[in-house]
């Protein structure tokens, strides 16, 4: 438990570092794509802009996860780094959308790009995400609001590339709708990744089985491991957080088992081999 505390208040202090250098950077990005008239800065500084948002909301979501839990959630608040996740996954969507619509309209009607300022602004963006993805790299890969966050970086991490290949190819041939195509590839990607996260945290939402859980083998085994168990039956499994799964369950008995050591057992069975830390039996 100290360790999961400990794992918390570190990814807390890496996403906000990352926080504040998004935010810093989103503003020269702005000025950068206005003065250079390039789609791919401006649709990457929108990108930040709702990376800021959603880095903001992770780690107000790990600070609220601090809370202790009351009479009206007794699980605590762990459940709103889920929520703060599933955000994200819509906003990363969101930003998809607008940069499809944003690519087309600049493929039919192209506008004059300034490739010098876009290539140098694109390479401060593209350095600063590999520092940001750097930061959170370190932090709990199983924390789901973590992973949110770095999703929006690796797209900003991308929006950088392609803002970088659009300003080469402009410089050396002129051909100012490489910029709109490429925001293209980045936003189709951003729109992938996004729609794995919405899945994913959806899944918890709706009280979804933790991943690799099966009902059907967790009460063989239970059965096979202890022979005192003779049934095992109303058996729930979900996830109060990506990284926290519970479980419920009805062991039926031999009368003359040693009920308190069966308990021990499950219990044990549970945690080691399922990951199931927290078990109402």
């Amino acid at each position: 438990m100290a360790d999961h505390v400990h794992s918390h208040a570190a990814s807390e202090k890496r996403i906000f570092w990352v926080m504040v250098l998004t935010a810093v950077f989103m503003v020269i990005e702005v000025i950068g794509g206005l003065l250079s008239g390039s789609l791919a800065l401006l649709a990457d500084a929108g990108h930040m802009l709702t990376d800021a948002a959603a880095l903001a909301l992770a780690w107000f979501a790990f600070r609220i996860a601090r809370r202790p839990s009351d009479a009206l959630r007794t699980f605590g608040y762990h459940r709103f780094q889920v929520l703060a996740a599933f955000a994200n996954g819509l906003a990363l969507a969101g930003i998809g959308v607008w940069i499809v619509i944003e690519a087309v309209r600049r493929l039919i009607d192209p506008i004059e790009i300034l490739a010098g300022p876009m290539l140098g602004v694109a390479t401060g963006g593209f350095i600063i995400n590999i520092v940001a993805v750097y930061v959170l790299h370190g932090g709990d890969r199983k924390n789901i609001n973590l992973h949110g966050a770095m999703l929006h970086v690796m797209g900003d991490l991308l929006g950088s590339a392609a803002a970088i290949i659009a300003a080469l190819v402009i410089l050396r041939t002129g051909w100012t709708p490489i910029d709109p195509i490429l925001s293209l590839v980045v936003a189709l990607i951003v729109m992938w990744s996004a729609y794995g996260l919405v899945r994913r945290t959806a899944h918890i939402l709706l009280e979804g089985s933790p991943e690799d859980f099966e009902p059907e083998a967790v009460k063989a085994a239970l059965i096979e491991a202890v022979p005192e168990i003779t049934d095992v039956h109303h058996l729930h499994a979900w996830s109060l957080t990506s990284e926290r799964p519970l479980a419920t369950l009805h062991a039926v008995v031999r009368e003359d088992a040693d009920h308190l050591a069966v308990l021990r057992q499950i219990r044990d069975i549970l945690a080691t081999r399922h990951g199931i830390g927290h078990a109402t039996i």
